[in-house]
């Protein structure tokens, strides 16, 4: 679950939709022994977590073997980070920072009324340049299948339409 309620994100269907987006970034097996990857470091596995302890500001931990700076629940880069922090007005990187951060990036991809109306396809369609794990991306990595997504986003409590 993320931090923020249903009635601070903008609907269900918006936390069924960050759920979706952990499991695709994170994985369940993680989830499960972080602090539902709010504390996940990229290149992290569940028999191998990396895990930072300090919600303070983004841990900007760089990981050679990714060439990559992201970090919690929706591996966020460091670069992006003050950006966000800013426009949000955000006093930390704790949990519900994290939440909003991942709200705004789909909000900024036209994907928000796509997940508003159920529209999981269009959604997920619509922000797959952000989150490498999702299909289409591009970025040489695993993306999942929009069948496990699916099942990801309705085991949350999303509907569709």
């Amino acid at each position: 679950m993320p931090a923020l309620t249903p009635a601070q994100a903008g609907g269900q269907n918006v936390c069924a939709f960050l759920d979706m987006l952990a499991w695709s970034e994170i994985g369940p097996a993680l989830l499960a022994v972080s602090a539902n990857g709010y504390d996940v470091l990229v290149g992290s596995t569940a028999e191998k977590p990396l895990l930072f302890h300090s919600y303070a500001t983004h841990p900007n931990v760089y990981n050679a073997r990714y060439d990559s700076t992201a970090a919690g629940r929706y591996q966020l880069l460091h670069r992006y980070w003050p950006a966000y922090r800013d426009l949000l007005k955000l006093p930390d990187f704790g949990p519900g920072s994290q939440d909003r951060v991942a709200i705004q990036m789909i909000s900024e991809q036209h994907a928000l009324a796509a997940v508003l109306a159920g529209r999981l396809v269009d959604a997920i369609g619509n922000v797959s340049n952000n989150w490498a794990s999702l299909p289409g991306a591009g970025y040489g990595q695993h993306e999942n299948h929009i069948a496990e997504l699916r099942a990801a986003y309705l085991a949350a409590g999303g509907t569709v339409a």
